[in-house]
């Protein structure tokens, strides 16, 4: 059998990493300045996450959630005090999409409407509804076609008000900051105003953490730059270093119901292991700290470099814009300086390194980066 054919491929095999560095199987070292799509917040293979994600493989590794799992209520609890959502509720589930898929279905639960209002170069997920609220219709099958979505300009919030007039949008989904829409950041404003308009208008506001969210940006969750507390916040991706987990955060004004959503695997015993270790080395390490510090560093020396258009993001979140297209650059960073990076479209690449990234190794990043320029 062969596998479905559905992924352009480096000629790499990564076989061990550890903190900030990859390795591949003939026994190159990386840097890696993505993360396996952010993914991995704590560095790879982290101690205290390896001695989570064992020691409960060593007790127990899968029940269902029909039976009292307290590694979930545990792991709620570490993540509301944290994320300053300690009056949320949690809902555990396994990838991004499925979050979004969630979280959307509960805010149409809620108030009753179908429409969703998404922004351009926003992207949510490849299913159902996640894959229709994305803004980008060439992975949008005739399947997917059922769901009333608009997709409005990111940062306007006028356009956004005149459709909520129409009086049957049940939630807004936006990006803190946009990822694979080319590292774009929602203004304070724009999210202030959105939280305004979708409480006047009995609309539901998810905010899409999935990429952004974790201290990725600086603050546990970005949209915390605006001092705003959404209705449904949508987290993955960093949530447990590599073990497939995500979860939607979810205010006091919904009710559960006793089927309204449901999992098999998610919250599952190694998940939460992974999870909470993972907030454990957050905490611990003060990683907010170094995403700021690094991440303040990084923005500053890039743009003093040649050839760039524009530096932009918040914390180890950022985007190099290119006055040129940046195919050839990013693969003389990965096979002439041996640096992993991802790009967003044909001019930007996109950093998304460990969130335990030192200077020591930004500056490392930004004298290979001026190789290649």
């Amino acid at each position: 059998m062969k596998l479905f054919d559905v992924y352009p491929l480096f000629d790499i095999e990564i076989v061990k990493g550890q903190g900030t560095k990859v390795w591949d199987s003939e026994g190159k070292e990386y840097l890696d300045f993505y993360g396996g799509h952010a993914v991995i917040s704590i560095g790879h293979s982290h101690p205290h996450y390896i001695e989570a994600v064992t020691g409960q493989l060593q007790k127990l590794g899968f029940y269902s959630n029909s039976v009292i799992n307290s590694l979930q209520q545990h792991f709620a609890t570490k993540l509301g005090k944290i994320s300053g959502y300690d009056d949320y509720a949690l809902f555990l589930i396994n990838s991004g999409a499925e979050a979004n898929e969630n979280a959307l279905k509960l805010a149409s639960f809620h108030n009753g409407k179908r429409r969703v209002i998404a922004f351009r170069k926003g992207f949510h997920g490849r299913t159902s509804a996640a894959v229709k609220v994305t803004d980008n219709q060439a992975i949008v099958a005739p399947v997917n076609e059922g769901l009333s979505v608009v997709h409005l300009p990111f940062n306007d919030a006028q356009a956004v008000e005149n459709e909520l007039l129409r009086g049957d949008v049940s939630s807004i989904i936006v990006e803190a900051i946009q990822g694979v829409g080319g590292i774009r950041i929602a203004t304070d404003d724009f999210l202030k105003q959105l939280r305004e308009l979708s409480t006047r208008y009995d609309a539901c506001l998810i905010l899409d953490e999935i990429q952004a969210g974790y201290g990725r940006s600086g603050r546990f969750f970005a949209h915390q730059y605006a001092g705003i507390r959404p209705d449904i916040i949508t987290a993955a991706k960093g949530i447990a270093n590599g073990f497939p987990m995500a979860a939607i955060l979810i205010s006091p004004i919904f009710k559960p119901v006793y089927g309204m959503l449901g999992t098999t695997f998610g919250g599952n015993h190694l998940a939460c292991a992974a999870a909470s270790s993972v907030l454990d080395v957050i905490e611990q390490e003060q990683l907010l700290i170094n995403v700021n510090l690094v991440g303040d560093y990084l923005m500053q020396e890039l743009s003093r470099l040649p050839h760039i258009k524009e530096v932009r993001g918040r914390g180890l979140m950022i985007g190099v814009e290119m006055e040129e297209p940046v195919k050839e650059i990013r693969q003389r960073l990965l096979f002439d300086q041996h640096v992993f990076t991802g790009v967003s479209g044909t001019h930007i690449i996109r950093l998304l390194p460990p969130l335990c990234l030192t200077l020591k190794e930004a500056e490392e990043f930004v004298r290979r980066f001026r190789n290649v320029l």
